[in-house]
């Protein structure tokens, strides 16, 4: 396994855990993570107040489908389970794509589905 694989593990399993720290040590300190359709964040703070977005409760079950090296870029698919504080429980769909610069992300492109 690659240190770059070696980070997204760390950073894919941040986040079942809701650990911002293992999250935010994968990050360089002008990470852009864009949520399309969604938000956009700049900044590791930005980035932490994220992680755990208040329309949420608890942490995301994910599961990793697929990755993809393209070099620098990384895309990683799957599914997940989470639950919104007004709507429920919902199962989604995602793709990220990873842009590593030297052995830290960053940029983080989110396509996310919701699935029926």
């Amino acid at each position: 396994m690659t240190t770059r694989e070696q980070i997204l593990d760390r950073y894919m399993d941040g986040f079942r855990r809701s650990d911002h720290e293992a999250i935010l040590n994968c990050l360089t300190e002008d990470v852009v993570w864009r949520i399309h359709g969604v938000r956009t964040t700049s900044g590791k703070a930005e980035f932490d107040d994220e992680i755990e977005n208040p329309a949420f409760e608890g942490s995301p079950a994910l599961v990793v489908d697929r990755v993809i090296d393209a070099g620098s870029v990384f895309v990683v698919t799957g599914t997940g389970t989470g639950r919104h504080r007004e709507r429920g429980p919902f199962h989604f769909a995602y793709n990220d794509l990873f842009t590593f610069r030297d052995n830290l992300i960053a940029q983080v492109d989110s396509y996310v589905v919701t699935l029926q």
